[in-house]
């Protein structure tokens, strides 16, 4: 029974864990939707154009509150030692856990395509957007001058863009010793190398470090059902 009890233990503490985790993120999500002006101030300049593709607001919210949920399944389980609310919290766990694991089946399947999913979003940015879309021509100038890169694939992605038509030039990432202005026929002769091998260099960096995460994620959310699991089958020799 010591085992049971200690197991009875650390399944109260760890959703106990996740459910302080879920009011957190609750009460971000809360916070963002109601006053999200003062929000958007800590996140930078950029955040506010962010915010028109994905409402941080509503997704925190959701989240916390499937966490909170999840917390108070675990937690009132391992406490009432309610074998209806352990296997409820590990069905839920085990489903959640599936999805991930199919999430990251698609990505994998899927980044072989990596070079035509950001080409299909670079080019066209840096053919319309950059150089009138103050976001897009700051990333883009901070990218090509920081990986000492031309465009994504080379400075042809330039060539009749609406910058260049504008100004009659390239951005001088695309000449060597950043001439400026750096005209076509300067930028033909520079052949400076497009960003994209380095922009797929970093996404693999930062790939391996969300992967690891997820990892640790999967590996938590293992040990959880095995011990929802070990009450649910052990609580019968309990009563006994």
């Amino acid at each position: 029974m010591g085992c049971f009890t200690f197991v009875k233990m650390m399944m109260v503490l760890f959703n106990l864990l996740i459910f302080l985790g879920g009011l957190t993120l609750l009460a971000m999500g809360i916070w963002v939707s109601v006053d999200g002006g003062s929000f958007l101030k800590l996140l930078g300049p950029f955040s506010s154009q962010g915010m028109q593709f994905v409402n941080v607001g509503f997704f925190c919210i959701a989240i916390g509150a499937a966490l909170v949920l999840l917390g108070l399944l675990g937690c009132c389980g391992a406490q009432k030692e309610s074998k209806c609310l352990l296997l409820t919290f590990f069905s839920i766990v085990l489903i959640i856990f599936i999805a991930e694991v199919a999430a990251g089946v698609v990505a994998l399947a899927y980044s072989s395509f990596a070079e035509g999913i950001l080409k299909a979003w670079a080019t066209p940015a840096l053919q319309k957007d950059y150089g009138r879309d103050p976001v897009v021509t700051k990333i883009w100038n901070t990218a090509m001058t920081e990986l000492k890169c031309c465009g994504f694939t080379n400075y042809t992605d330039f060539e009749g863009s609406w910058f260049e038509k504008e100004n009659g030039f390239l951005p001088p990432s695309c000449c060597w010793a950043n001439i400026s202005p750096c005209s076509l026929m300067e930028a033909k002769r520079s052949a400076v190398q497009g960003c994209f091998q380095d922009i797929l260099d970093n996404l693999k960096e930062h790939a391996n470090i969300v992967g690891g995460i997820a990892s640790g994620i999967g590996g938590l959310e293992i040990a959880a059902m095995a011990v929802s699991i070990y009450l649910y089958c052990h609580l019968d020799a309990r009563v006994s």
